[in-house]
């Protein structure tokens, strides 16, 4: 299992279905069977996440390339 943490800035990201403002929350992200938690903002209403471009780029594909190997 492997956590992942937004870096401590303030960021407001509004979402683009609700207009509401994103907030920092716990969810889980799943690939190839495999879950894992991650702190992510994301939206109360309607549950839309926001992926950095940095962990789609980084931490994300390392995983997936990890995951599909297998």
């Amino acid at each position: 299992m492997s956590t992942y943490k937004v870096q401590q800035q303030q960021m407001v990201i509004i979402c683009v279905k609700c207009g509401i403002q994103l907030t920092l929350g716990q969810v889980t992200l799943s690939y190839l069977e495999s879950s894992f938690p991650v702190e992510l903002y994301r939206c109360s209403a309607c549950g839309l996440v926001y992926i950095p471009e940095e962990l789609a780029n980084g931490k994300m594909k390392q995983v997936e390339a990890a995951l599909e190997d297998k």
